[in-house]
């Protein structure tokens, strides 16, 4: 006699088919969502969250989304979507690249990032009880600035004009230090070694030489090297340009074999990602095919983002929070209220953007799947405690990321374009002039 199969495998006999529908109808929903909520407070992550944590309540058979149980997996995917991600805001950019008028972003770079993960790292240690090496990881995975879910507050697509301080600003920060926080993943992932006893003599020179020195100016001078190359290649080969074929693919080309000559090397491959496209945008600029890869990113971006945020969404019904202590919701309020707020204002304070374009940067500093992709990425490669309690953190903090700055980003930024019209017609040059 057969055993009796369970209610929900009797309703739904066949899994695989339901996930497709589900990837379809997900799908179906990125496509069309962004453009639909374009001028609401709602935005496409909040939603597909919501929508997650519903699908994942319901007796259906989905995949695991345990974070813990799956750290190799959910390494994989979050690299991904921020990778493409990358080449998105690399390829989006139409301000020509220059340090002067660049210059905020590298306050960001320098200042910003260094405050939070200090500040975040005291505070693991003092408010959270995080051993050393644990409250370094969580600093480094909070500190960067998320290209994936930030596209409220970032430019638009090439050649679309308008761009302004604020999003010219947020974007080539969000591209960079997605590359600049690795060394402090790093560090933590050698502190967790020497506290355990493991570390080998010199580490700490090591770390500089090696995980900041070569790594950090590697991935750049690969990225500018291979983009230089595959720009060539796209608009000025001699018989067939692949620029003629208005073939999207060149942008998972791009992402795929500089990312991978860059790891090979032992460099940086988020950094070497958006540096090379950044390369790539920066010649022939009025090209329209630079539209066509800037689209195939970002409909690769949608597809992964959307599955990744049913299944945040699903971690969090399967309680992924449930390690979280009172403490633990304090820290991610004031990490995202008040610290990168503050250690953005204090970046740009002597800056040439005015008030509102500086508390703007300094406050949709959006934090998002890099971080998830940090933490994976450390636990997977060094010996950390609180494995179940960091997971949780870092979700509350992303998640009331996706919800303040997803409720807020359309409205003020909305207010600021309209400030800065103002200010045009008045003659007034943005700090970008």
């Amino acid at each position: 006699m057969m055993p009796a199969l369970p209610t929900y495998a009797v309703l739904y006999p066949d899994a695989y088919k339901l996930l497709l529908a589900l990837v379809g109808l997900a799908l179906i929903g990125a496509t069309w969502l962004p453009h639909l909520l374009k001028r609401h407070p709602l935005t496409f992550p909040i939603i597909y969250v919501v929508l997650g944590a519903v699908l994942y309540a319901l007796p259906l058979q989905l995949p695991d989304p345990d974070p813990i149980e799956y750290g190799l997996v959910t390494e994989r995917l979050t690299e991904l979507v921020v990778l493409v991600a990358l080449v998105g805001a690399g390829l989006r950019i139409d301000t020509a690249f220059g340090w002067r008028r660049w210059s905020a972003t590298w306050r960001l770079l320098a200042i910003a990032m260094p405050l939070c993960i200090l500040t975040a790292a005291w505070l693991g240690q003092q408010l959270l009880g995080l051993g050393l090496a644990s409250a370094v990881l969580l600093g480094a995975v909070l500190a960067p600035t998320d290209p994936v879910l930030a596209s409220d507050v970032l430019v638009g697509g090439p050649g679309e004009g308008g761009e302004d301080p604020v999003r010219v600003t947020l974007t080539s920060e969000a591209g960079l230090n997605d590359g600049l926080a690795f060394p402090f993943v790093w560090l933590a992932i050698a502190l967790a070694a020497w506290l355990a006893g493991d570390a080998e003599s010199g580490w700490f020179t090591r770390w500089l030489w090696l995980d900041v020195g070569w790594r950090v100016g590697a991935g750049v001078a690969i990225g500018y090297v291979l983009g230089y190359g595959l720009m060539h290649l796209i608009f000025r080969s001699a018989d067939m340009t692949l620029a003629r074929t208005s073939d999207g693919l060149a942008a998972l080309a791009i992402t795929l074999v500089v990312y991978g000559v860059a790891e090979l090397c032992h460099s940086y491959g988020f950094l070497a990602v958006f540096v090379a496209a950044l390369v790539v945008r920066q010649h022939e600029r009025s090209h329209e095919y630079h539209g066509t890869l800037n689209l195939f990113a970002e409909q690769c971006e949608r597809l992964l983002t959307a599955v990744l945020l049913i299944l945040l969404g699903g971690a969090v019904a399967g309680g992924v929070l449930s390690a979280l202590r009172p403490l633990d919701l304090a820290f991610a309020l004031a990490f995202v209220l008040l610290v990168r707020p503050l250690a953005g204002w204090v970046a740009l304070a002597r800056s040439r953007l005015p008030a509102r374009e500086r508390w703007a940067v300094s406050v949709f500093g959006i934090r998002g799947m890099g971080s998830f992709y940090y933490l994976a990425f450390a636990f997977n490669h060094g010996d950390f405690d609180d494995h179940p309690r960091l997971w949780a953190i870092v979700t509350l903090v992303v998640l009331l990321s996706i919800l303040l700055h997803g409720l807020s980003a359309t409205g003020a930024m909305a207010r600021l374009d309209a400030w800065r019209a103002r200010r045009a017609r008045r003659g007034i040059k943005t700090a970008l002039d």
